[in-house]
């Protein structure tokens, strides 16, 4: 029992996993093919200032196999439709070494419990106040914090030029 390497066509990962597990269960081949593997991470984007949880793949284009090595599995797995090819030589596929392995499912372990917020914000950006006591002002983006999800606004309050700090959610870009 080896974990091999699938390419796809970029985008069309999702469909060959279903695929290849539809034909694991009809086939009952379980037991020769254990496990279909769509590396990703779960991640937080703020999309019309909420957060929204989202799948980012780790590895576009690739899926991880674990199964055994035979003629047989390598030909199902090649005849399903967005496969391009096993990665390995011209006529036989090379399974990943063990540390490649515990690297790839140890970046996947981390990304399920980890989610990062992608920055909408840069710095010099014109942002309005939409939530909290600063609803309503406008400001120029000072600096951004993504690991905090927030972002330190510079707005005019009584005719001063004042920094406040606020989360991604309580702005939007102008």
């Amino acid at each position: 029992m080896g974990f091999y390497i699938i390419h796809t066509y970029t985008g069309k990962e999702r469909k060959v996993k279903e695929i290849l597990e539809k034909r694991i269960a009809e086939l009952s081949l379980g037991n020769v093919i254990r496990r279909v593997i769509l590396p990703s991470e779960k991640i937080l984007k703020v999309k019309k200032s909420e957060f929204v949880p989202e799948e980012k793949k780790l590895y576009p284009g690739y899926l991880i196999v674990e199964m055994d090595e035979s003629e047989e599995t390598f030909k199902l797995i090649s005849s399903i439709p967005g496969v391009t090819h096993l990665l390995g030589t011209r006529n036989k596929p090379l399974p990943l070494t063990e540390e490649e392995v515990n690297e790839v499912l140890s970046q996947i372990e981390s990304g399920q419990t980890k989610a990062t917020a992608k920055t909408p914000f840069t710095k010099g950006e014109m942002v309005k106040v939409i939530s909290g006591p600063f609803n309503g002002f406008s400001g120029t983006v000072e600096e951004v914090f993504p690991e905090r999800r927030r972002v330190r606004v510079t707005i005019t309050i009584f005719g001063r030029q004042t920094p406040v700090e606020l989360d991604f959610i309580e702005v939007q870009p102008i």
